[in-house]
């Protein structure tokens, strides 16, 4: 891949650079158009901040949720734009559209050394379509506003999309540093991490996470697993679960994974039981064996924590995608917390797996440098450890 150091090595004051961020930022739920957590807008700023200072048009697409196909005020990056601005320390124009014509004014208007941000680019049918053509289409008339194109959105890479597969082959094309370093981090994990190597996965269900499971069991000394998924791998132990969230079409498939593992998989001892998904309800710790036929389990126990804490502290590599419980309710969040801290502790490297472990990092308030790499990239991430063809690479390596 040619990467950012290229381009910026063969001069771009003057010319005009498409760069594909990933401003896909949460919101506050009770405060529309407020961002909580604009961690994926930070990690760009190094792109653009180099691109700016030497002098570049700088033109950033990207998109946020998943409007279908047409402008809708939900999705709009107006107050990406503000907030970008903000942290760049000048203001950063903003287009009302994509392809139309107020973002073709806005480009033509760009000087040296300044930066706009077109609108989300899902409000069109051609980004995200199935079909070659309508996308190649739409990619063609991004491709039209600019000389360069960079991509530093990791977490989009695993999408064939208009603007990560299908523009970079009609323009000369580069690597930003955060897709440099996130891939960097991930063939390290995967090809050659130091042993011992601990994997903790949380988050919903087993099956969103059975392939990356697959893939890793074989190079891991211990997979720790909570969050809901480990419910079923409890279901699975024999072992009653009340009205916990289950899959239960994955129960043989869990048993199956404990038996291959052969003590490797490590799940929760003790739970936290609530009567209802709510941070008000009452709850209760109890054994994972025995938790009542009236309750749930939200977040993993003490006693779990510890024994987590534990594989944790001998590692020198550790990979964590998910949280151990519903850390965005206060009674819930105990788990999660203390996993993550036990893993900045560890002497050696350790990576977040973006999403919501990244956003529970955040929200939790702990420390971003004490973690080796936090990845912007969930889906991304664990596509790229189960081994998957990654588009947005591939067509970077073109």
């Amino acid at each position: 891949m040619k990467t950012l150091d290229d381009l910026l090595g063969e001069g771009v004051s003057g010319r005009r650079v498409l760069v594909r961020a990933d401003l896909n930022v949460p919101f506050d739920k009770n405060n529309p158009g407020v961002i909580s957590d604009d961690g994926r807008a930070r990690a760009v700023l190094p792109t653009l901040v180099a691109l700016r200072d030497a002098g570049a048009r700088v033109i950033v697409v990207s998109h946020l949720g998943r409007p279908k196909g047409a402008p809708d005020p939900k999705y709009t990056l107006a107050p990406v734009a503000a907030r970008l601005g903000e942290l760049l320390g000048a203001p950063v124009a903003f287009a009302a559209d994509t392809v139309g014509d107020d973002a073709a004014a806005k480009v033509e208007a760009l000087q040296d050394g300044q930066v706009l941000l077109l609108e989300n680019l899902r409000f069109n049918a051609g980004e995200t379509s199935k079909d070659d053509a309508e996308r190649a289409a739409f990619a063609a008339q991004l491709a039209s506003f600019a000389d360069y194109y960079v991509d530093d959105a990791f977490g989009a890479v695993h999408r064939k999309h208009a603007s990560v597969y299908d523009v970079p082959a009609v323009l000369p094309h580069y690597a930003g540093g955060l897709v440099l370093r996130e891939v960097e981090v991930l063939k390290k994990v995967t090809e050659s991490p130091e042993q011992p190597y601990v994997v903790v996965l949380g988050g919903s269900k087993v099956s969103d996470k059975l392939a990356v499971i697959k893939a890793l069991l074989p190079k891991v000394d211990k997979l720790l697993v909570g969050g809901g998924m480990c419910f079923t791998f409890l279901k699975a132990q024999g072992h009653e679960v009340g009205k916990s969230l289950l899959e239960e079409d994955m129960v043989a498939t869990c048993r199956d994974l404990l038996s291959e593992a052969q003590g490797r998989i490590v799940l929760p001892v003790d739970v936290v039981a609530a009567t209802e998904f709510s941070a008000d309800a009452g709850h209760v710790t109890v054994d994972a064996s025995e938790i009542p036929a009236d309750r749930l389990g939200l977040d993993i126990g003490p006693k779990s924590v510890a024994l987590f804490a534990q594989a944790v502290g001998s590692a020198k590599t550790v990979f964590w995608n998910g949280p151990m419980g519903v850390f965005e309710l206060a009674p819930f969040a105990a788990g999660t917390r203390g996993v993550a801290e036990a893993i900045t502790k560890i002497d050696g490297f350790s990576v977040v797996g973006g999403g919501d472990s990244a956003a529970a990092v955040r929200t939790l308030g702990l420390d971003e440098s004490a973690f080796g790499h936090i990845s912007t990239g969930g889906g991304a991430s664990l596509e790229y450890l189960e081994g998957k063809t990654l588009p947005g690479i591939e067509a970077l390596e073109k």
